[in-house]
């Protein structure tokens, strides 16, 4: 039986009158894919049902926070026991110290941990923090890693700017770029040359370990062992976004998988088992200066929110439980589907994977940074895309953007979306 998507044309019409763009996060648009967006009216496991009562295999997970599925049984239960007892304190509660202790505890480096609202605020406040502890005032990214609608980082960005075709946002005087400094993502000699340049001058190289937002990016072997040392010597702090690597590449993040120790790390999505968190955490000494310990000023109205802390607790509880199996689990279903599809052949694609993420490239040539995913064919993504949404089968709307695994996906799952995907790539003519 052919899908129709009525219902969520209809909302989509009303949505644009009432919201810009109609949507609330641009991505989510399905613009860039020549399409209008799906309405979803419920999810479970590994799957998505919009209003036209289709069911999709869910591979966007919210764009991160879902490693174990959507609607997870305990992670309700807890978050629903916490709003019977108030929705929000503006007061200081038992559990941040608790979430507080589980993020430490398993990321090592977070010697002290602040909750934010988002991850977004997370970066925002470790940038702050890095330039008063450092007392310098330039920061260091990287094109095609995104740290959330910074200003100041929002300077060839990935995500939704990389997918709308924009360098950088309008709106973001001049001055506030003026001393950010891009770097390439995998060039060790690109980096040392800005630090050279920069001598004394730059207080931080904030970067994701695994970059994530432009699909997905595989550091190459030795080159964040190599970016620390140069940090080192040139007396300039790391701060890791691992705002999607956190928890889900593996218990410790991507700092853990690769056994690295950053200044500061900035955290979200997972840590929220599908509500709005962020923190950001790093050495005591660094951490030390926050307000009302020291002079940098962060607050937040909804920080460390009772709900959303009561659901990071139980999703890092059942983490911790279940590491052993649970990320080598993950990591085989990445493996699974980007095997399977490689055994067919296919010249003209390249597939990227590591743990439970992983983007299929439209290009034959290896994709190790921001240049490489610019030479991409999106639009062969898009007829892609669309195929298999009509399969039952949700990837992002975009071709910057990873496919996330969960626990939830099973054999089933991962057999019927690698016989689509092959099936989409046959009839797009993909050698």
């Amino acid at each position: 039986m052919k899908r129709t998507t009525k219902k969520s044309n209809i909302l989509f019409k009303k949505a644009t009158k009432l919201i810009p763009g109609g949507v609330n996060s641009p991505v989510r648009s399905f613009s860039a894919v020549d399409s209008s967006p799906v309405f979803i009216k419920k999810a479970k496991g590994s799957y998505l049902f919009d209003e036209d009562n289709n069911k999709y295999i869910d591979y966007i997970g919210s764009f991160g926070p879902l490693i174990l599925g959507h609607s997870n049984s305990s992670i309700i239960k807890s978050a629903s026991k916490a709003m019977e007892k108030g929705t929000t304190y503006g007061a200081c509660h038992k559990n941040e110290i608790v979430l507080a202790k589980l993020i430490s505890e398993n990321i090592k480096s977070m010697e002290m941990v602040r909750l934010t609202s988002s991850g977004t605020e997370a970066t925002m406040s470790s940038i702050r923090l890095a330039r008063a502890f450092t007392g310098k005032d330039k920061i260091i990214k990287f094109e095609g890693c995104y740290h959330g609608h910074v200003d100041h980082l929002l300077v060839k960005a990935g995500s939704g700017l990389t997918t709308f075709g924009s360098p950088s946002s309008p709106g973001i005087p001049k001055d506030f770029t003026r001393n950010t400094i891009i770097c390439k993502f995998n060039d060790i000699k690109n980096l040392e040359k800005a630090l050279k340049e920069n001598k004394k001058t730059v207080a931080a190289i904030i970067l994701e370990p695994v970059p994530a937002n432009m699909g997905l990016i595989i550091p190459k072997v030795g080159y964040l062992e190599s970016l620390m040392k140069l940090a080192k010597k040139y007396k300039t702090l790391v701060i890791f976004d691992e705002v999607i690597s956190g928890f889900r590449l593996s218990i410790g993040g991507a700092q853990s998988f690769y056994n690295l120790r950053p200044d500061l790390t900035c955290i979200g999505k997972v840590i929220g088992g599908g509500f709005p968190i962020g923190a950001f955490g790093g050495r005591r000494d660094i951490m030390s200066m926050l307000s009302p310990s020291g002079p940098v000023y962060h607050a937040g109205t909804l920080s460390g929110n009772p709900v959303a802390v009561s659901a990071g607790i139980k999703t890092l509880e059942i983490l911790k439980k279940r590491k052993a199996k649970l990320y080598k689990d993950l990591d085989n279903k990445g493996k699974y589907i980007k095997e399977q599809v490689e055994k067919k052949g296919f010249k003209s694609i390249t597939i990227n994977q590591l743990g439970s993420m992983l983007t299929i490239f439209f290009n034959s040539n290896k994709i190790e940074n921001y240049s490489d995913v610019l030479k991409c064919d999106t639009k062969i993504y898009g007829a892609f895309f669309n195929q298999l949404l009509s399969s039952g089968i949700m990837l992002a709307p975009s071709q910057f953007e990873a496919m996330f695994l969960s626990t939830e996906h099973s054999k089933e799952d991962l057999d019927y979306t690698i016989s689509k995907l092959i099936e989409a790539l046959d009839n797009l003519g993909i050698k």
